[in-house]
């Protein structure tokens, strides 16, 4: 399962985003725990990229932004160096002044803890560059357990 989608440089593509996600992964038969983290992570990835970067440059429409996830098995992989299953979630943009990092902020500082928070949940993170754009990409494992317990969590038909 994997898609990717081109969405308006604007707030409101948050929610379209996480919609998407949300009803992929649930359908994917991913727990209801671990579709709330990646949605998470997600928001916080996109909101970063709205705040802190440009849209894409051409050849990409005008005031747009790329976000892309997957469902990765690691016996369709022909490395199994990480097993399991995991969820790539990845957000492009045209980049901005400084490369995405963790900040420290205060306590009583009102922003600077997305990227905390994507480390914490995430396996790995990181950033790619290209010549116009920045890609910020994150993993989130999803333990097989997780995936049983969401397909026991699907209603059963009744015997009438």
């Amino acid at each position: 399962m994997s898609r990717a989608v081109l969405l308006p440089y604007a707030l409101s593509s948050v929610a379209v985003a996480r919609r998407y996600l949300c009803a992929d992964l649930r359908a994917a038969g991913i727990a209801r725990s671990l579709v709330g983290d990646a949605a998470l992570v997600l928001t916080e990835l996109l909101v970063n990229a709205l705040r802190h970067a440009s849209p894409l440059p051409p050849p990409y429409p005008p005031n747009r932004v790329r976000v892309a996830w997957r469902l990765v098995c690691a016996e369709d992989q022909e490395s199994q160096e990480d097993g399991g299953h995991w969820v790539e979630i990845a957000v492009s943009d045209g980049g901005g002044e400084t490369l995405p990092r963790v900040a420290g902020p205060s306590v009583s500082a009102r922003g600077g803890r997305g990227l905390g928070i994507v480390q914490q949940i995430s396996a790995k993170w990181g950033t790619e560059l290209d010549a116009n754009t920045t890609t910020v990409w994150a993993m989130i494992d999803i333990p097989v357990i997780a995936v049983t317990e969401a397909v026991a969590e699907l209603p059963r038909a009744s015997s009438a």
